[in-house]
């Protein structure tokens, strides 16, 4: 069972604070405070863009750690974020700018994800992260016009 943070029974607030936490632990490469971020139940899931669902504290844990190991500094951003949120979960929709500092330079990406949080008796804390690849276009949305229904 991997170790808790040390201040994981401190890191509390709104799903937007535990989300903050969150992009800030990955820019850090804290995978103790990224690990505080999510809910300790055993369905917690995470999915990379292109890569397959991973499932549970462990495997998550593993995931970023892997991707912790690479090359290179890495810079995420999250920007134009929706949210959907009720009184014991929030849905937040992200368009996340990455760089990735190489030995052959900068590199930008940009990454579709979806962050689910639930309440949880130690707070508000990450199920799901789900991404997908995505391009500086998705800046520009997709709107349909206000509908009455009848």
């Amino acid at each position: 069972m991997p170790k808790a943070h040390p201040n994981a029974a401190n890191l509390s607030g709104t799903p937007d604070e535990i989300e903050a936490a969150f992009y800030e632990a990955l820019q850090c490469a804290d995978i103790e405070k990224l690990m505080a971020c999510w809910s300790d139940d055993n369905e917690v899931l995470c999915v990379h863009p292109s890569g397959p669902r991973v499932v549970g504290a462990v495997a998550i844990r593993a995931a970023f750690e892997a991707i912790f190991g690479h090359e290179g500094s890495l810079h995420i951003q999250p920007e134009s974020i929706r949210r959907v949120d009720s009184m014991s979960a929030a849905v937040h929709s992200v368009l996340e700018r990455i760089e990735v500092m190489t030995s052959e330079g900068l590199v930008q990406a940009y990454v579709l994800a979806t962050n689910v949080f639930h309440k949880t008796p130690q707070g508000w804390r990450l199920v799901a992260h789900h991404a997908s690849p995505g391009t500086q276009d998705e800046v520009q949305e997709i709107h349909a016009g206000p509908q009455v229904l009848h």
